[in-house]
């Protein structure tokens, strides 16, 4: 089976490669010290501080392995690719609610990069997957567990 592709941004491969050399450069040692300490009070069977290393080491080792899975299955989108005149992948785009009468902005981006509060949203999401491949002007009606919302695309840009 092949791995599934991700799709990322440039900011959002930079981010993910200094995650990674953060976490292989600082936290492995960080964790390694921790150990070290733990064995140097004794008893295994009952060192609180030991098996907390030992689970925080299991972390990182499982964050690193999927973070370079990710990395080596990664398409970053092109910027200067992203159509200005269609919601796609790496666009920023502005609706408006219908009901509410208020704007909201959001950037499509792939999953691994989606970050509501940071009004990055995955291309996957109930919204980011409506609003695909509509233009301004258009109304989306999209389906999500708290009902229907009604957006109206105001503008579309290119996002980062």
């Amino acid at each position: 089976m092949a791995e599934k592709e991700t799709l990322l941004t440039m900011s959002g491969l930079k981010k993910l490669e200094e995650e990674l050399e953060y976490l292989k450069s600082v936290k492995r040692r960080e964790v390694a010290e921790r150990l070290k300490q733990a064995i140097e009070f004794g008893d295994l069977s009952e060192n609180s501080e030991y098996e907390d290393a030992k689970n925080e080491q299991a972390f990182i080792e499982g964050r690193i392995l999927t973070l370079e899975k990710k990395l080596r299955n990664a398409r970053v989108i092109d910027a200067s690719e992203v159509p200005d005149d269609v919601v796609s992948l790496g666009s920023r785009v502005t609706l408006k609610d219908m009901d509410a009468g208020e704007e909201l902005q959001y950037e499509i981006v792939g999953s691994m990069e989606a970050d509501p509060s940071e009004n990055r949203i995955s291309n996957e999401s109930p919204v980011g997957k409506a609003i695909l491949g509509h233009r301004i002007g258009e109304i989306i009606n999209i389906q999500v567990p708290a009902g229907t919302l009604r957006y109206q695309i105001v503008n579309i840009t290119r996002g980062q």
